[in-house]
């Protein structure tokens, strides 16, 4: 019994920070109140001129990661509203297409801002890339850190979504097909 109340409790979460030139991500583990880090890794896609390329990687990839690690739920990082409509396009199109694959397994997906990711890790909804991964590798005992902060920027939103679990206000939620087009339908009509 005690084994099942475990296995219960027990949930793999992937974080994803998406991107047309490199798409990280991070897999934790959660076990009640503790939390254990599995792995972070990137996808570089700079080599690839294609879009359409680009995008069919990000979601054979993430497709990969779902069907490796079972994550229960997958936290992925919102596009940022910059100032370049063509690399808001690009990546809200990266962003789509992990979401895309992840709802075609059945897995749910909260959307968080980054700001929020910031403020969950480090305090400071303005912090940088650096002090994100220092804190990181603190919370999680991580021995180095990757040159590229990319993975650890997935990572971030997995740990993220680990300290929101169970609060409402956390991100928006997908749980599939039908959640995510209810949420969109006032996007629709602007």
């Amino acid at each position: 019994m005690a084994t099942l109340q475990g296995k219960l409790s027990e949930r793999i979460i992937l974080g994803i920070d998406p991107g047309t030139t490199i798409m990280g991500f991070g897999i934790i583990r959660v076990q009640g109140s503790k939390m254990e880090f599995i792995q972070m890794n990137e996808l570089v896609l700079r080599k690839y001129s294609d879009p359409f390329t680009k995008l069919k990687l990000i979601f054979d990839r993430t497709i990969e990661l779902i069907d490796t690690y079972h994550p229960d739920e997958i936290a992925i990082e919102a596009p940022f509203f910059g100032k370049n409509v063509q690399s808001m396009l690009k990546l809200g199109r990266a962003q789509g297409v992990a979401m895309a694959a992840g709802l075609s397994r059945q897995v749910p997906i909260t959307e968080y801002l980054p700001k929020k990711i910031k403020m969950a890790i480090t305090g400071n909804g303005n912090a940088s890339k650096e002090q994100v991964a220092r804190m990181l590798q603190t919370l999680l005992g991580l021995k180095t850190l990757p040159n590229n902060l990319d993975s650890t920027d997935g990572l971030a939103a997995a740990v993220c979504h680990f300290y929101n679990m169970g609060n409402p206000t956390g991100g928006k939620k997908y749980t599939g097909w039908e959640s995510f087009v209810k949420q969109q339908g006032n996007r629709v009509s602007e």
